[in-house]
């Protein structure tokens, strides 16, 4: 059996990471296990601080677009995917494997990767089909780009992707939810 490759932890840098069900099994089956999962993140965050610049929970994968400033991302990762298991396996009184294998991990070297991850993991759901637009699919991170009355949770971080932009807040969310649209109408006409 082969070794895991050992991670590389670079704290103040953002990473991509994805975790699917195992065998591609839903993560999430209904409106209550994606809220799980959000307190879970919100619990851990008030003991390992941490910062999402975005975020999308599908049905049986996520994504999260993660910073972790004083744990090793691997440690945080397996806090979160332990919790969550363990909620998991609880309420559908199951054993063993919730994940399919180790969480995905890439670090993001600079600006166009930061917003093209970010851009990549809001249209996960468009992408799918689920909805027309990101701002239709209520488990991402697209929401608090979109409006500004929504309240972020604590360790959501939009200036990490809005401090791209020049002008002021307001002009700065248009232009990224703009840069998000594009793609889309891409999407939508060149298959």
């Amino acid at each position: 059996m082969m070794p895991y490759k050992k991670r590389i932890y670079i704290p103040e840098r953002f990473y991509h990471i994805v975790c699917r069900g195992n065998r591609r099994d839903p993560l999430f089956r209904n409106v209550s296990d994606f809220q799980a999962f959000l307190h879970i993140l919100q619990q851990l965050y008030e003991k390992y601080p941490f910062e999402l610049a975005s975020y999308c929970l599908m049905n049986n994968h996520y994504h999260l677009q993660l910073c972790s400033k004083e744990v090793a991302i691997s440690k945080l990762m397996a806090l979160i995917n332990k919790r969550y298991a363990n909620y998991y396996n609880t309420k559908y009184r199951l054993t063993g494997h919730v994940y399919e294998k180790r969480f995905y991990d890439k670090v993001i070297d600079d600006k166009e990767g930061m917003l093209e991850v970010s851009r990549y993991i809001h249209l996960n759901p468009v992408e799918a089909k689920m909805v027309k637009l990101p701002e239709y699919y209520p488990w991402s991170s697209f929401i608090y780009y979109r409006n500004g009355n929504s309240s972020a949770p604590c360790y959501m971080n939009i200036n990490s992707l809005l401090d791209y932009y020049e002008g002021t807040t307001t002009q700065k969310r248009e232009k990224y939810c703009n840069t998000v649209w594009l793609n889309t109408a891409n999407e939508m006409y060149h298959p």
